[in-house]
C-alpha cells in the first residue's frame, strides 16, 4: 500500500499571526513532505483537524528523540486563519491520547499500520494501547528513548504518577518491534523510584536490562503525556520532571 501524502487542508487559510506562522514553519512545514500520516480526523465543518504523524527525519538528529508528532489544527472559518498545537511523543498511543484530550473523538483516530507503522502483535499490546489512549491525564512523561537500530528497534518511556495513591509511582513502557513480521509488543513495568525506572530504560537501550518488574495494583490505572521531555540521549539516571 503506498504511503499517503500529508494533506493539512490549509488551502485558502493563513496563520493567525506572525508568531503562529513562524512556529508552524519550524514545527511542521519545514519537514511537511517527509511526515507520514498514521491517523487523522477532521471535524465535519473542518474547524478542527487532528493528526498522528511519523517524522522519519528525526532519526538523523539527536539520538533517541521521539519520532511521533501529535498535531491539532484549529481553523477560523470566517477569518480564514489557523492556529495549531503540537507535541513530539515516543508512542502513537500517547499521541492519540493527547489529541483525544483536545477534542478528537477516540473512535476516529485509529492507527493504520499499513501506512508506515507496525501492527500490535497480541491482545496485551492492544489492551495497553487502549488504556494509554483513554487515560491520558494521570501520568506524566518524563523520559523516553527511541532506537531505530534494525537489530533491536525499541522505544522506552518512563512515566511519573500524578495520583499520590498509586502504589507504583513510576512506570516504564517498552515497545519492541519484530522487523520480520512488522509487528510490535508493548509492555509496562512498575518502579518505586525514578532512578530505578530510568536506569532500567538505559539498560534496555543497551540491551542489558532484566525483566520488567510487575506493576503493583492500584485503584486506578492512568497515563498522561503532557509534561516536558528532557533530552532523550541516555545520560546517567536522573530525575523525571
Amino acid at each position: 500500500m503506498p504511503v499517503p501524502e500529508l494533506d493539512l487542508r490549509l488551502d485558502g487559510f493563513e496563520a493567525a499571526n506572525a508568531q503562529v506562522e513562524e512556529g508552524f514553519w519550524h514545527a511542521i512545514e519545514i519537514n511537511e513532505h517527509d511526515l507520514i500520516p498514521l491517523a487523522e480526523h477532521h471535524s465535519p465543518d473542518l474547524a478542527n483537524s487532528y493528526y498522528v504523524l511519523h517524522d522519519p527525519t528525526v532519526t538523523w538528529g539527536i539520538p533517541g528523540e521521539p519520532e511521533i508528532v501529535a498535531l491539532h489544527l484549529r481553523r477560523d472559518l470566517q477569518a480564514k486563519t489557523f492556529g495549531f498545537e503540537h507535541k513530539m511523543l515516543p508512542l502513537p498511543a500517547m499521541a492519540q491520547s493527547w489529541l483525544i484530550h483536545r477534542g478528537c473523538p477516540a473512535q476516529e483516530i485509529g492507527i493504520n499500520p499499513k501506512v508506515g507503522g507496525t501492527a500490535p502483535a497480541d491482545e496485551a499490546t492492544r489492551a495497553l494501547e487502549r488504556r494509554l489512549m483513554g487515560d491520558g491525564d494521570r501520568y506524566a512523561l518524563g523520559y523516553s528513548y527511541t532506537s531505530d537500530d534494525p537489530d533491536d528497534m525499541v522505544i522506552v518511556a518512563a512515566l511519573r504518577a500524578l495520583d499520590d495513591s498509586s502504589l507504583s509511582p513510576y512506570r516504564v513502557l517498552v515497545q519492541d518491534v519484530d522487523t520480520q513480521a512488522w509487528t510490535h509488543t508493548l509492555r509496562e513495568g512498575g518502579f518505586a523510584t525514578v532512578g530505578e525506572a530510568v536506569a532500567w530504560c538505559h539498560d534496555r537501550v543497551r540491551g542489558t536490562a532484566g525483566p520488567l518488574p510487575p506493576v503493583r495494583p492500584t485503584t486506578r490505572s492512568h497515563y498522561a503525556t503532557g509534561a516536558p521531555l528532557p533530552a532523550p540521549a541516555p545520560p546517567p539516571p536522573g530525575r523525571i520532571r
